[in-house]
């Protein structure tokens, strides 16, 4: 089959998800858009180089059988989108992207395999199919990321690089929760890690902590980590960040926040929530998930996924 790779074009994403080194005895003949590799300075030509074509972005939507963005795509791309296209990407469709699969996969018929780490699905009218081809956890390295360089961010962005004077709480185990601990245990030595069982023990210290950092995801359907009531309970100028960005959900009332603007104050407490932190360290993840997604999707027809839908 045809599969066409697009930039993404999501505000601030750099990485880029396949890199010439890793296109090998692929299946499929590969599509891919010019300038794709410009944030790691690779060139069209050495995409060429190893059999790619290099096309416009309207060609490669109106050629290709499967369509690869690393990103949810956006409005602009909407009229590209031909009919039981195969989507490829982090589509969120119970998430951000509800909408995208309200106006564009269901009426389409598009095929959205979305590549979520823990839970890798294919969705097609409203169904869900898990996968078995795709592992799970096969990108952790992506989340250990997020949590890395999503809080030196948070903390340069905030002006406050903490001393062994300031408590600081992880909350979480999981690989984002364990990237968070990577980065500011190298600053600070009066860090804490709260598993989901040992929360109860968190919240009634709650009040003692500078710099509270979520790394646990719970969705829309989710109990809250953090209540309002208890984000009263907080010292005033203390910071949250929620590096999970589970915004609304984790913490309780929170909101997203953006590159430009990453920080907001609300009672005198201070919050980030900034999603799609992977991409600060884009070249350190671009060459993780090139070969991975290479390895588990590129590299194989991409019609095994709806084979394993229909069998």
């Amino acid at each position: 089959m045809k599969l066409g790779f697009v930039k993404s074009n999501f505000p601030n994403e750099r990485r880029v998800p396949l890199l010439p080194e890793h296109i090998k005895q692929f299946t499929n003949s590969i599509y891919i858009e010019t300038g794709f590799g410009a944030a790691l300075d690779i060139s069209d030509d050495d995409y060429q180089k190893v059999g790619c074509t290099i096309l416009s972005r309207p060609e490669i939507f109106a050629l290709c059988d499967g369509i690869f963005s690393l990103k949810i795509l956006q409005p602009s791309d909407y009229d590209f989108l031909r009919q039981n296209q195969i989507i490829i990407g982090w589509t969120h469709p119970l998430g951000s992207g509800k909408e995208f699969m309200e106006t564009q996969a269901i009426p389409k018929n598009l095929y959205i395999l979305d590549i979520d780490n823990q839970k890798p699905t294919l969705y097609y009218q409203g169904k869900a199919y898990a996968t078995n081809l795709i592992p799970k956890n096969f990108v952790y390295q992506n989340s250990f990321y997020a949590g890395y360089a999503g809080v030196l961010h948070a903390l340069l962005s905030f002006g406050l690089l903490p001393d062994s004077q300031l408590k600081i709480a992880i909350l979480g185990s999981g690989n984002t929760a364990q990237g968070a601990f990577h980065a500011i245990s190298k600053i600070s030595s009066s860090v804490k890690l709260f598993y989901r069982k040992t929360l109860p023990e968190f919240k009634h210290q709650i009040a003692d902590y500078s710099i509270i950092i979520n790394g646990i995801e719970v969705g829309d359907l989710g109990t809250p980590i953090m209540t309002i009531a208890e984000q009263e309970q907080v010292k005033k100028g203390a910071f949250i960040i929620d590096i999970a960005a589970d915004a609304g959900n984790a913490i309780e009332g929170n909101h997203t926040t953006t590159v430009s603007d990453p920080i907001y104050e609300n009672n005198g407490i201070y919050y980030y929530t900034l999603p799609n932190t992977p991409t600060f360290a884009y070249r350190n993840v671009s060459g993780i998930l090139s070969e991975q997604f290479s390895k588990y999707i590129f590299k194989n027809g991409i019609s095994c996924f709806i084979d394993e839908m229909t069998n």
